[in-house]
């Protein structure tokens, strides 16, 4: 059996959590997790492996397959270095084909997007010249994806096992300006410490996307059971373990189901056509229903006796442009363009500035007044969230969803929290 590396993007400030659920999975086929970077970890396995991580990943963006690398100079250099390659084993002229390239700051290229060009043009000359025939392109939805990375000093050429990004993982009705990316989510609630025996709770659960990641977690759904690979695309990629995989993660299933028959996962949002949409991206994700009910926030009352875990996406505080309108707040899970009635519109007649901070320090009240014994976890682009909030956080983790660089905040709500105190400043 073959061994290959393979490097796995995540979410930058999850890479901790990602090599924890990547030792989980090696339970269920033999990988060895290697070095983590900013932004993603290493590990080495068998076909079988990367098909694993696929399958059951909720935090990884994709998985890549290394196919090379060596030094560089310039574009010539990687022009000569592709073409060296046996892509003719891997696939043929007739699918179609896409290069991606990222390089750092130092890279000696001079444009990137015509360093992509040369990768592209020396893989299809190597096609052409071993089969007689070139590869189309497709950069929408290609059969193939070459990606290319640059260090100051080395060129990796990477094949894609993947496809769409993992963290599409298709149950999604409805797009925010910003939304959360599922990925994310599924990472914070890893840091959170939740497990399906404690409650959780979103009180701004927009589409839904907390809660259906808890639930499919919590039910022993694997996150990637609904879709198909690229890897399902590759010539002389061993499919020998793709059955057997896909059985065990339905009988897995199976078992999770029936021990929690019951979940303590809750939702609201002060927006019933979120609701709607939270409730149609449940179905389209295979759960039964959960709690959902229509609640502003700052009048929010624990769903359960037994203390829980919130976690909570709030409006960012930075403006976004929506087409035809003018800049509006970002939410990262909702539809502001669809004039849905959203937290901000708490304070209609306020200016943005002081209604985000009205708002904040309402629903820190309602946290401190309500909440005792629980912890929050709230996710945001606005550093001085606390402050706003008036409540102390006892950790801050910085995260990135997508480009957008946040903090998890982690607000432990014992009865000294009762009092207002000053948020430590960054």
């Amino acid at each position: 059996m073959p061994s290959f590396e393979f490097f796995s993007p995540c979410p930058r400030g999850l890479e901790a959590v990602f090599v924890d659920e990547l030792h989980e999975i090696a339970l269920r086929a033999p990988l060895e997790v290697g070095a983590s970077v900013p932004g993603g970890v290493y590990f080495t396995g068998g076909p079988a492996a990367a098909m694993a991580v696929n399958l059951h990943s909720r935090i990884a963006s994709r998985v890549l397959l290394k196919v090379a690398q060596q030094s560089y100079h310039n574009e010539n250099d990687l022009f000569a270095f592709a073409s060296e390659q046996a892509w003719e084993d891997w696939f043929t002229a007739q699918q179609t084909l896409r290069v991606d390239i990222t390089a750092i700051k130092t890279a000696p290229v001079r444009n990137v997007g015509f360093a992509a060009l040369r990768v592209k043009d020396a893989i299809c000359d190597r096609l052409r010249a071993v089969t007689g025939a070139r590869p189309n392109i497709d950069t929408a939805t290609p059969d193939v994806r070459v990606f290319v990375f640059l260090s100051a000093t080395e060129c990796t050429l990477y094949l894609d096992t993947t496809g769409e990004a993992l963290f599409k993982r298709g149950w999604r009705l409805d797009k925010g300006a910003a939304p959360l990316r599922e990925n994310l989510a599924a990472g914070i609630l890893r840091l959170s410490g939740w497990t399906p025996a404690v409650p959780l709770y979103d009180p701004m659960c927009g589409s839904g996307t907390f809660i259906i990641e808890a639930a499919q977690m919590a039910l022993g759904l694997a996150a990637g059971g609904e879709r198909h690979f690229a890897f399902e695309k590759l010539q002389s990629y061993d499919m020998s373990a793709w059955p057997m995989l896909k059985a065990a993660a339905l009988e897995a299933q199976q078992i999770a189901r029936s021990q929690h028959s019951e979940l303590n996962i809750f939702g609201s949002d002060i927006s019933g056509d979120m609701l709607v949409k939270a409730q149609a991206n449940l179905e389209r994700a295979g759960l039964r229903q959960l709690w959902l009910k229509q609640v502003d926030a700052c009048a929010m009352v624990a769903p359960t006796e037994t203390p829980g875990i919130i976690v909570a996406n709030p409006p960012y505080g930075e403006r976004v442009e929506v087409r035809g309108q003018a800049p509006r707040a970002r939410s990262q899970d909702r539809e502001m363009q669809t004039g849905r009635r959203d937290q901000n519109e708490f304070f209609r007649d306020a200016q943005p500035d002081e209604a985000s901070a009205e708002f904040f320090r309402a629903f820190g009240d309602a946290l401190k007044q309500r909440f005792t014994g629980w912890q929050a976890f709230v996710l945001t682009s606005d550093r001085g969230l606390p402050g706003q909030m008036r409540l102390r956080a006892a950790k801050r983790t910085p995260l990135f969803n997508g480009p957008i660089e946040c903090r998890l905040f982690r607000f432990d709500l014992v009865t000294g929290s009762m009092r207002e105190r000053r948020s430590d400043e960054e």
